[in-house]
């Protein structure tokens, strides 16, 4: 539609939910370099890294284990920033010069070709030994994420699949959680951090003193033992790895399950038991609303 411009779509660039798409100069545009998954790379290496949704120039600085990377990037007359970064994620830099790669791809011949997809096949079969059956999602499978950062373990939030961005990683939507413009918040999560939707289970009509138990709270389901029987069909419930303990209405708790193996299991009591340990000793007594609970100790 206009001359020397192409109208592109970015795999990996957001505009709120959807891809950004956008009008581009022709010279700003290549074809994308055939990928060589089992070349591997020395220190000196000009590369291509694939990082933040996109490929950055970058120099190996070191050699790590695992088939991992130290690589350097160039800012803007910045010092120089490194990072590590998987074999998979990186190729070897090129220029796309007058219709030709500088330096030009490797031609395989049959049999290295041969030979280097026998290597391709055992690569595959070790990555997918080392998946989990919960670890295969597709596009908007609803699901339920948690994260290794601080403040966040025992906790589970709801969440769909936008897509599967390689590296045993997913891009997932929040539809609880907001960014600073109120969309939906869209983050990477890692396989083993998500999970299918527990099962709905019968509802209960009271749960019991030392029962686990997930309880709403904060925008998602964060694990804890009923503590306390209260009136009114309210409990108090302790978490472990905070030492508080909150309160909760009935209808903002549900059975724990635990996802193993692909298999769904209901909490047993031996778990119960783990997480109501030193709950006699709560360091914090706060209600649901965040106000603080009145209580008085009496000397033994």
């Amino acid at each position: 539609m206009q001359k020397n411009m192409v109208f592109v779509e970015y795999q990996a660039v957001y505009e709120g939910p959807k891809r950004v798409k956008g009008y581009v100069d022709l010279s700003h545009v290549r074809p994308s370099p055939s990928p060589e998954l089992s070349r591997c790379f020395k220190a000196g290496d000009s590369v291509d890294a694939y990082w933040e949704n996109g490929w950055r120039k970058g120099v190996v600085r070191d050699i790590l284990e695992n088939s991992k990377y130290v690589v350097g990037f160039h800012g803007n007359g910045a010092k120089e920033e490194e990072t590590e970064i998987e074999q998979c994620n990186l190729r070897l830099h090129r220029e796309w010069d007058d219709g030709c790669w500088v330096p030009p791809l490797i031609k395989l011949t049959e049999s290295s070709k041969e030979k280097d997809d026998k290597s391709r096949k055992v690569k595959v079969k070790i990555v997918f030994g080392k998946r989990q059956a919960n670890a295969k999602f597709q596009k908007d499978d609803e699901v339920e994420v948690t994260s290794d950062g601080e403040g966040f373990n025992g906790s589970w939030f709801s969440a769909v699949v936008v897509e599967y961005i390689g590296n045993d990683k997913y891009l997932v939507e929040y539809p609880t959680l907001k960014t600073e413009d109120g969309m939906p918040l869209r983050e990477e999560a890692k396989a083993h951090h998500i999970r299918p939707c527990p099962p709905e289970l019968s509802c209960a009509a009271s749960f019991r003193l030392h029962e686990v138990v997930d309880a709403w709270y904060n925008d998602g389901w964060w694990v804890g033992v009923i503590s306390r029987v209260l009136t009114g069909s309210k409990y108090a419930v302790y978490f472990s790895l905070t030492n508080e303990e909150l309160e909760f209405d009935h209808s903002n708790l549900r059975h724990h399950q635990d996802w193993h193996n692909g298999k769904w299991i209901i909490a047993s009591g031996e778990k119960s038991g783990q997480l109501v340990t030193n709950s006699n000793k709560l360091l914090h007594k706060m209600s649901v609303e965040e106000k603080r609970l009145q209580e008085n100790f009496q000397k033994e």
